[in-house]
C-alpha cells in the first residue's frame, strides 16, 4: 500500500494568530473610545465642533459594536466546541 500525501492548492498560513493582535485590538478600541471623548470635552470647553464631536461619538459606537458582535461569535464558537460530543 502506497500512502501520498495531500497538498493543499493554497500555500500554508502560519499557525494561530499573534496573542499581541488582540492586545492591539483592544487598544485600538480604548483609543477610538478616547477620541471620541476627547472631541467631547472640546466641544464642552467651547474649542471644538458639534460635528466633530458627534462623528466621534458615531466612530466609537460602530466600533464598539462590531467588537461586542465579533466576542458574541467567539462565544458561540466556543459554546459549540465545548457542547460537542466526542
Amino acid at each position: 500500500m502506497r500512502v501520498e500525501p495531500l497538498l493543499p492548492d493554497v500555500a500554508p498560513v502560519p499557525a494561530g494568530g499573534s496573542s499581541d493582535d488582540f492586545g492591539r485590538a483592544l487598544d485600538a478600541l480604548a483609543g477610538t473610545l478616547e477620541g471620541a471623548s476627547a472631541a467631547e470635552d472640546r466641544f464642552a470647553a467651547g474649542t471644538g465642533t458639534l460635528q466633530e464631536a458627534a462623528y466621534e461619538r458615531a466612530r466609537a459606537d460602530v466600533a464598539l459594536s462590531v467588537a461586542a458582535a465579533a466576542a458574541q461569535r467567539l462565544v458561540q464558537a466556543v459554546q459549540s466546541v465545548l457542547n460537542m460530543q466526542v
